[in-house]
């Protein structure tokens, strides 16, 4: 049964990633799109997914200077994200002599301000909705063996391997409990990169935001996710959004066909492992 709700999903995923651009957007609370505080205006283009990506609570972010401008500081430990943008140079055609525009992409490094001290910032007024668990994916999460202890103590989702423990927004800040238990899933999937676990490389090897094991580490945990969500009958209200998750990690791997293939033989690996189908595997 596993195998045919694992083909299904990634036939599925495939159809979603061949009709092209989809919209990913973040499925809880937290202000809304990123956008910068000094300006308040909304970050652009792939800006959106890399600054949502990074899981925070708040919406609003700063850049090192603007936050001594401020009189804060950036907490001990804490690491940037890069925000990219086009700039313009001018350039003479040798042949011709003519001037041309060229564009060429620079970047700046950007902070949360939930990573910040003596920030003040809006606050999200958003209550949350009322959540009721799911009974099935409930299920899944309390029979898994080895589980991570799971902690809902930030407004972000994480898992940290150095601790062995996951972290996730509080329920009722979701858009919908389907879209809690997807993420759940996602960071459970990390979890079983453990080297108590499954000892995979992109959890055991400390590796950057965007590098190559980084992004095919993500492919593999939305993978996972959604084949969880199949079991579970939830995918019709996560998959749009996992396809797109994982979309955008695939332009990180430059759009490499095969990142798809293994990273689902992967994410079967792991989503079997939760579900204590392999649990020595």
């Amino acid at each position: 049964m596993s195998e045919k709700i694992y083909t299904m999903i990634t036939e599925k995923i495939q159809d979603l990633l061949e009709k092209g651009e989809i919209p990913w957007r973040k499925p809880w609370s937290g202000g809304g799109l990123p956008k910068s505080l000094k300006s308040g205006k909304e970050y652009r283009g792939i800006n959106v997914f890399l600054l949502a990506c990074q899981q925070y609570e708040s919406p609003y972010w700063i850049t090192l200077k603007q936050a001594n401008d401020r009189g804060g500081k950036i907490k001990a430990g804490e690491k940037s994200t890069p925000v990219v943008f086009w700039n313009w140079t001018e350039k003479q055609d040798k042949e011709t002599g003519e001037i041309k525009n060229i564009p060429f992409l620079k970047y700046y490094r950007v902070f949360n301000v939930a990573q910040c001290e003596g920030i003040d910032c809006p606050k999200d007024e958003n209550p949350g909705i009322a959540f009721e668990p799911l009974a099935e994916a409930e299920k899944i999460v309390a029979d898994m063996p080895q589980r991570p202890e799971i902690e809902h103590k930030q407004q972000r989702a994480y898992y940290r391997p150095s601790e062995d423990k996951v972290n996730m927004p509080k329920p009722e800040s979701f858009d919908n409990r389907e879209h809690y238990y997807a993420t759940l899933f996602h960071e459970l999937a990390h979890s079983t990169g453990h080297e108590s676990r499954l000892n995979r490389k992109g959890i055991t090897e400390l590796t950057g935001f965007g590098s190559a094991n980084y992004s095919r580490e993500e492919l593999i945990a939305e993978f996972s996710a959604a084949f969880l969500c199949g079991m579970t009958g939830i995918e019709n209200a996560t998959i749009e959004n996992q396809a797109a998750y994982i979309q955008g990690w695939l332009r990180a791997l430059k759009n490499d066909k095969k990142a798809v293939v293994l990273a689902a033989a992967n994410a079967q690996k792991a989503a079997d492992f939760i579900t204590g189908k392999k649990a020595n595997a």
